[in-house]
């Protein structure tokens, strides 16, 4: 006999069909041009129904920022990366986050309504929410730390996660530039950077 999981309650129900509509006009209109009235008209629920769930807009829009937000599906992602090797393991962990980046357009929205109108005040609480994921993935860095130069495991995630992160934003930003300065071999420019470095190596002959 197979254990199921329980129903959600009803406050549950009312509460995600709340965060489904914010998230849905946040998209729509933006943060500021979203009112908690159009939020309880998307919902059919009164305005001191919305406060039993959430104290204010604020609260909504963190709620939707962490749900939403794209590492809680990257993580796994990143954790269950095939390799062997540390080179083996960067360069798959590399392109299976850029792909799923490329999978939540809607994520790039969010983050900019972050921090242009929060001035990315939220982005502790976030850090604090996703730190408990971090840390396996930061231990499949640690399982290949013979491999690689005497650099603390967390510093090696933080590049990482920084360096592919602005290749997927110039991507981006570059896609419609007049003159072509993206090109899918990019990729594994910004993986060789990553793992060599840009230094030519000294001839030694």
């Amino acid at each position: 006999m197979t254990n199921s999981s329980p129903l959600p309650t009803k406050g549950e129900r009312t509460r995600q069909q709340l965060l489904d509509a914010a998230y849905a006009l946040f998209l729509e209109q933006g943060y500021a041009g979203t009112s908690m009235r159009q939020i309880s008209e998307r919902t059919d629920l009164t305005l001191s129904g919305i406060y039993n769930h959430f104290p204010s807009k604020d609260a909504i829009f963190v709620e939707v920022l962490i749900s939403r937000h794209p590492f809680n599906t990257i993580f796994p992602i990143l954790l269950a990366a095939p390799g062997d090797t540390a080179e083996e393991f960067i360069r798959n962990a590399a392109r299976a986050m850029i792909t799923e980046l490329g999978n939540r357009p809607d994520f790039i929205k969010l983050l900019f309504t972050e921090m242009v109108e929060f001035e990315g005040r939220n982005l502790p609480q976030m850090f604090t929410t996703f730190y408990p994921f971090v840390l396996p993935v930061v231990q499949r860095f640690q399982n290949n730390q013979h491999e690689l130069r005497d650099i603390p495991p967390i510093a090696l995630f933080r590049a990482f996660v920084g360096l592919f992160f602005s290749y997927f934003m110039t991507e981006l930003l570059l896609a419609n530039a007049p003159v072509s300065v993206t090109s899918p071999d990019h990729l594994d420019h910004f993986v060789e950077i990553f793992l060599h470095g840009v230094i030519a190596p000294k001839d030694t002959a």
